[in-house]
């Protein structure tokens, strides 16, 4: 039996004991996620990776910690988040601007996207979101892009949860008055 025909647990085991091959494969399954959910937090291609390549070697140090209370995907991407948040933080206490305006993807699957739009709509809304202030872009990609509901949001940004409520409340104003005007 090849590695891709393992579940999850298993090839977690594996990883457990230090297992390359079962890490690499770990990895496989979860990258382009990963990567997609730093991307659309930091904005820059080459922080997006640097992010994602840390925060699996986060993953592997600390799988011993992971309970599977949640999905794996969950607990793996929760850690992308709070990276792409600290990066971002960084770059934007240094000054640093992103080399590249990368459109960025709604959903990491196809299948994913609840409602089928073309990529003409689909640039224009995410270029509208690149243009919100950036604690409405970062709210707003957590709950509608990523999918964490307000009370998650609140924790990941070190919010309350009445101030993420309007944030978000805000932001998707803000982008509809965008979108509208545009």
């Amino acid at each position: 039996m090849t590695l891709t025909n393992i579940d999850i647990e298993a090839l977690l085991q594996c990883c457990l004991k230090q297992d390359q091959p079962a890490q690499l494969e770990v990895y496989n399954r979860y990258y382009k996620a990963m990567y997609n959910t730093a991307l659309r937090i930091v904005k820059d291609s080459a922080e997006a990776e640097d992010v994602m390549q840390e925060s699996f070697l986060i993953a592997f140090t600390k799988l011993s910690t992971f309970k599977g209370d949640a999905p794996f995907g969950s607990w793996l991407k929760r850690i992308v988040v709070n990276n792409s948040i600290n990066a971002h933080k960084k770059q934007v206490r240094l000054g640093e601007v992103p080399l590249d305006n990368t459109l960025y993807k709604l959903a990491d699957e196809p299948e994913a996207t609840p409602f089928e739009t073309s990529d003409l709509q689909l640039q224009h809304v995410m270029r509208s979101m690149d243009e919100l202030k950036e604690s409405y872009r970062v709210a707003l990609s957590l709950h509608l892009i990523e999918g964490y509901d307000y009370k998650e949001v609140s924790t990941i940004l070190k919010i309350s949860y009445a101030n993420c409520r309007t944030t978000i409340s805000r932001a998707k104003e803000s982008l509809r008055k965008k979108l509208e005007t545009n």
